[in-house]
This record gives structure tokens, sequence and C-alpha cells, in this order.
């Protein structure tokens, strides 16, 4: 058995987390732009290369490089826990296909805006609530500011919601079909009820793996790339899903022959399709690299993922003229709404310095971290605490008491190896927390 001691706290800085989440709203905003330079294929047939890139290929290349032992965490892994990942990730993937149907009737700026909306609030409330952890949510004046934010950006959401209803009213069908060619208000919004809710499945799929990140940092991967392994079994289920339906549409309509077809620009297709899927998932990507920064926080990193999602596709749908020709109502009602977005950011980062600012000293955490040779007989070695001597518990408390910041870490490990010491047989209690030092991991 191998056992490692950590004795530290993940380093927290939530103003670079906003940061990451934000990098990935962006992504989740311009994917699309790509598809406008596929020509002379089928919805079907992009959106199949789409899902095979950014699904599948380019998720395991990064897995591969920040995540070398993936394979065998995935085999070690609670096979329950695998499952509902990839439940909830086929989940996603039904949502997944009518994204793209939103964005068809409604243009960017308005269906990101509304997708995203319903989206940000089912996957940011409803994990910690079927957890049980409702209390969370308001235990602290920290958690009770983020729960601020997050309410804040879902009115930000509805401000621009209605910007889209007011430029419904407003303006003649003719003008509404030049921005956005196959516009559909009606069709539009029910893509967009049914994406959004089950889109929701993607955020309770990347918080159903906690067991397999353990198992990740146990193996060698760096936390800040821990939730790697656990996205790439939820975009599996989204692929199945999305994968399946491409090629029943591909034998439905007969279009299985544009992979082939040499009068269409293949190769220019298969690259602005997969150029599309490669910046779809750097969205996730930065979601689960963002999360460590947020602390105890990280369950508002989907909630900021949604809203600078609907931030940048709005300022995209801008500059895209899908606004244009809008009255002063409309205009106010989106400019109204990009604002109160952006506050919503600033809080959310705000929040997580709350509890930062309180701190004299920095955290000292006695972590076993145990790697199993199978899923088996994980739970039994999980359940063992490795006891340190305690020269090495007093040499931790000088050098926590000497450190003045609380982003850096600090890291002992214990290889009891090298003695001749048999580990413990039984279940042992934690040592005494040391007078002055915090022992409760955040």
């Amino acid at each position: 058995m191998d056992a490692t001691i950590n004795m530290s706290d993940p380093a927290v800085n939530p103003a670079l987390g906003i940061i990451i989440f934000m990098l990935g709203g962006l992504a989740g905003a311009v994917f699309y732009l790509p598809f406008k330079k596929v020509t002379q294929w089928a919805w079907e047939s992009y959106w199949f290369v789409y899902a095979l890139f950014g699904l599948v290929i380019v998720p395991w290349v990064i897995t591969a490089i920040t995540s070398p032992n993936v394979l065998t965490v995935l085999k070690e892994a609670p096979s329950k826990e695998i499952f509902w990942c990839y439940v909830f990730g086929a989940m996603w993937g039904f949502g997944g296909l009518t994204w793209g149907l939103m964005i068809r009737y409604l243009g960017v700026g308005l269906g990101l805006a509304l997708g995203c909306g319903i989206c940000s609030a089912a996957g940011t409330l409803l994990p910690p609530i079927f957890k049980g952890q409702v209390e969370a949510l308001t235990a602290t004046s920290s958690a009770q500011v983020a729960l601020f934010g997050v309410v804040i950006s879902v009115i930000g959401i509805v401000l621009i919601g209605g910007a889209g209803i007011s430029k419904e009213k407003e303006l003649p069908e003719e003008a509404k079909k030049k921005a956005v060619a196959e516009y559909n208000f009606k069709k539009g919004i029910i893509a967009a009820l049914f994406s959004g809710l089950m889109s929701a499945g993607m955020a309770f799929g990347l918080n159903s793996g906690s067991q397999i990140q353990s198992l990740a940092i146990a193996g060698g991967t760096s936390p800040v790339w821990q939730g790697m392994p656990v996205l790439v079994v939820v975009l599996l289920g989204g692929f199945t899903v999305n994968g399946l339906w491409c090629l029943a549409l591909n034998v439905k309509n007969k279009t299985l022959g544009d992979y082939t077809n040499i009068k269409a620009p293949l190769v220019c297709n298969v690259v602005f399709a997969g150029i599309a899927g490669a910046i779809w998932v750097m969205q996730f990507v930065c979601n689960k690299a963002g999360e460590p920064s947020m602390g105890d926080k990280a369950y508002v990193g989907w909630a900021v993922l949604m809203a600078s999602s609907i931030l940048f596709s709005t300022i995209l749908g801008i500059l895209l003229g899908e606004w244009k020709g809008t009255g002063s109502r409309t205009k106010t009602l989106l400019g109204v709404g990009i604002a109160v977005l952006l506050g919503s950011s600033v809080i959310t980062g705000w929040s997580g310095y709350l509890k930062g600012e309180k701190k004299t000293q920095p955290d000292v955490t006695l972590n076993a971290e145990i790697s199993a040779q199978n899923s088996e007989e994980t739970p039994q070695l999980a359940a063992q605490n490795v006891q340190v001597e305690a020269e090495a518990i007093n040499s931790t408390a000088s050098a926590a008491a000497d450190e003045k910041t609380g982003g850096n870490i600090t890291i002992i490990k214990a290889d009891l190896s090298a003695t001749n010491a048999l580990p413990p047989q039984a279940p042992s209690p934690a040592p005494e927390p040391i007078e002055g030092i915090d022992t409760n991991r955040k």
C-alpha cells in the first residue's frame, strides 16, 4: 500500500477562478461560428463531426496530457459513480441536440441567453439540493453572498430574455429573418426550455465524480486537472446520444454520402466542424480547471460559466446585427441585463475572499490519500487513517505559523515504507489538533 500524507490546503484564488470560468463562457459563446464555414453538408453530418471532436477526441487528448493515469483511475473507480456520470452525460446529450436548434431558430444572442439562463439556475441550485447540502448554500456569510451572486445572474438572464421578447414584438418578420435566416420564436422557445433543463445534466455529471477525482489526485494528477477523468466519462454519455442520433438522421435523410461527397469541400468541412467541437469543450475544461481556485465555493462556477456565456454571446449577437433596428426599450433591457451579469460575476468572486480575510494563518489539513490496486479495495483503504509522528506535526505547525500567504501550500509527506512499523489494523483517531491551527478541510 502506498500512503501519502498531505498537510495542506488547495491554493484558493477566487479572482483567478472567475477569470477561468469566464474564459470558458467565451468559448461557449463563440463555438458556433466555425459552422458558418461548413457548406454542402446536412446539419446531422457536421454535427456528428463536431460531436466526435468535441466530446471524444479533444477531451481525451487533453486528459491524456494532464492526467496520464486516467485509464487506471477509471478502472479503480466505483462502477456506480461512473454509471451516473455517464447517465447524466447522456441527459445532457439530449439537451445538446436541441441546443443547436435553439440557436438556429433564435440566433446566438437570444438563444444562448434563454438556454443558458434555464441551465444556469437548474445546474447551480439542484445538485446541492439533491445531495442534501441545502444548508451549505446559506451556512456562512461567504456562502450567502455567493448565492446572492447566482440570484443576480438569473435576474440579468431574465432581463436579456425580456429584451428578446421585446425584439420579437418590435421587428417585422423580414428584419428578424435577415439576421437569423430560420428565425422562429415559438419553436425556439420550446427548444430553449427543453435544452436548458436537459443540459443541466452536465452540471450533475461533473459534480458526481468525487471519488474519481480523489483517485486521480492519489495517482499523481495535479488538483487543477483532477476533474478531467470525470469529464471524459460525462462527455462519452453525451456523445452516445448525439452520435447515434446524427447517424440515424443520416440514414433517414439519405445524407451518409456527405462524408464522401467530393463535390463538397470535405477537408474544410471536417476542419471547421472539428474546430467548433474543440472550442466548445473548452468551456467545461475551464469549468473543472477553475473549481480548485474557488475552494468550497466551487459550485458557483456553473452559474458564472453560464452567465459569462450569455454575456459574450449577447455582445456577439450585437456585432452580428441580431439586435439591429430594435427600439430604445429593447436596447435598455439588453444593456441593463449585460451590466447585471457583469455585476453578478464580481459579487461571486468577492464572496470567495470573505472567509479568507478573517484568517490570520493558513489551515493545516491532515489528509491520507491512498492508491488502491482495485476498486473493491478502495473503500476499505480509504477508511484507514495513517498516523504521523508528533515531530512531523510540530514541524508543520511551526512552518504554518511562519507562513504569511494563504495561497502557498506546505506539504509534508510521510512514507511509512521507510520504517519497520506495520500499517494500522483498524481505523485510528486523527491526531489532536495543535492549538491555533485549524484542521478542518474547507
